[in-house]
C-alpha cells in the first residue's frame, strides 16, 4: 500500500475550514491527498463565506482535455443576489498542476480509484479544495473499522477507570 500522505489542510495554520465531507471517511479508503484551487463565480464565494454548501454527492473527474472538474457540489444561491445569481449545482473546474492532473488521470483509469473532495477551506484569501484519491470500502472493511473504533474506545474507558 502506498505511503499515506498528510492532508494539506493539516500541515498549515491560518486556514478556516468551510466544510468537511464526513461521510466520505466512512465510505472510502483515502490513498493520497491533493490541494486544488477552484474556479468560482462571485456569488458562489459569498455563499461559501456563509457556509452554505453540501459536499455529500460531490466527486471529481479528469476529462480528455486534461482538466479536472468537480461535479455534484451544491453551493446554495446567495440570498442578496439579483438575476445574476449562480446555478447551485454545476460543474466547477479545479486548478491543479499538469503533473498532478496526469497522476490523477492515470491512477483513476488504471487502478479504478475515485477522486473525492474531503474538505473546502479558506487559505489566506483563496478557497481551496482538498481532494483525495480513494478506493471504496467493502462491507467487511466498514465492519472492521467499526470494530477497531469500538475496541479503542473500550480500552480508553478502561484506562480512565484505572487511572
Amino acid at each position: 500500500m502506498a505511503k499515506k500522505k498528510k492532508s494539506p489542510a493539516q500541515n498549515e495554520a491560518g486556514i478556516k475550514i468551510i466544510a468537511i465531507n464526513r461521510q466520505a471517511r466512512h465510505e472510502y479508503i483515502f490513498e493520497e491527498f491533493f490541494e486544488a484551487g477552484i474556479a468560482l463565480q462571485g456569488t458562489e464565494v459569498k455563499s461559501l463565506r456563509n457556509g452554505r454548501l453540501s459536499l455529500v454527492d460531490a466527486y471529481a473527474v479528469v476529462d480528455d482535455h486534461g482538466q479536472v472538474w468537480l461535479k455534484g457540489l451544491n453551493i446554495s444561491k446567495w440570498t442578496h443576489a439579483s438575476i445574476f445569481n449562480h446555478e447551485p449545482v454545476r460543474d466547477r473546474r479545479l486548478l491543479l498542476n499538469k503533473s498532478e492532473i496526469r497522476r490523477l488521470h492515470s491512477r483513476t483509469h488504471e487502478k479504478g480509484l475515485t477522486i473525492i473532495p474531503t474538505k473546502i477551506y479558506f487559505k489566506k484569501n483563496y478557497i481551496k479544495v482538498e481532494i483525495a484519491l480513494s478506493r471504496g470500502k467493502k462491507l467487511y472493511d466498514k465492519r472492521e473499522a467499526e470494530a477497531a473504533k469500538t475496541a479503542k474506545r473500550d480500552l480508553e474507558r478502561a484506562m480512565a477507570e484505572r487511572g
